[in-house]
């Protein structure tokens, strides 16, 4: 029900993950990350604590792959839970359990992994990492292609409404949140519209929140 992808960008040191899903609210759920750690997906049947748990393990120093094998070890149900985990040294990991829905499958690479669920076809996360590796400019925007190159291959095997974009850069909170909770449209659309809104203004959102004598104008009426 479910198809995401984590990355990392090397030169910057930035985490995020694109997701969508027919399920509502999808990013709500299952989308993690942290400024300096890495990012995380917990989908499938989702426990939302597994994306917290991978992080805190992942900042006390255990790699991506370590950290979803004392997952697997410890964690509840996990027979029925898909994570994804990106790190710091660029090193990815993936758990898939035993239980996971429909047709599924996974791939990663280097600063990247990607996994779905009930899916329409197998060579869906094949497609987002080959073009997160191949597309090039700044992580949001190969996080995004990647999510389009998703859907293009397949998706899921019915319908998608929600969708979710995380980025985290140097601060505590993220750099980029955006969600689509529900849409009988599109959400990766809608998503893609709401990033080319929100990008340009990006930097200029943390500008005002650590030192607002600096910050841009604002751009609305009776903003002078």
């Amino acid at each position: 029900m479910t198809f995401s992808i984590v990355g990392h960008c090397p030169e910057t040191g930035m985490f995020g993950l694109a997701i969508s899903s027919s399920s509502p609210a999808v990013a709500a759920r299952c989308a993690f990350a942290r400024a300096g750690v890495g990012a995380v997906s917990t989908q499938n049947v989702t426990d939302p604590r597994l994306g917290p748990r991978t992080l805190n393990l992942m900042e006390q120093g255990a790699t991506p792959g370590e950290a979803l094998a004392i997952l697997e070890r410890t964690g509840e149900h996990m027979a029925w839970r898909q994570v994804l985990a990106v790190g710091r040294s660029g090193e990815s990991a993936i758990y898939s359990g035993t239980h996971v829905l429909g047709l599924w499958s996974e791939a990663q690479d280097v600063d990247v992994a990607a996994a779905g669920n009930l899916l329409a076809d197998t060579g869906v996360p094949e497609a987002m990492v080959t073009t997160f590796r191949k597309t090039s400019g700044k992580l949001g925007h190969r996080l995004m292609e990647a999510l389009v190159a998703g859907l293009a291959a397949g998706g899921e095997a019915g319908p998608v409404h929600s969708s979710g974009l995380l980025l985290v850069d140097q601060q505590s909170w993220p750099l980029a949140e955006l969600r689509i909770d529900w849409t009988t449209q599109c959400p990766i659309a809608a998503l893609a519209e709401a990033w080319t809104v929100f990008e340009p203004q990006m930097d200029a959102y943390v500008t005002r929140a650590l030192d607002p004598r600096s910050a841009p104008s604002y751009g609305v009426p009776g903003d002078e």
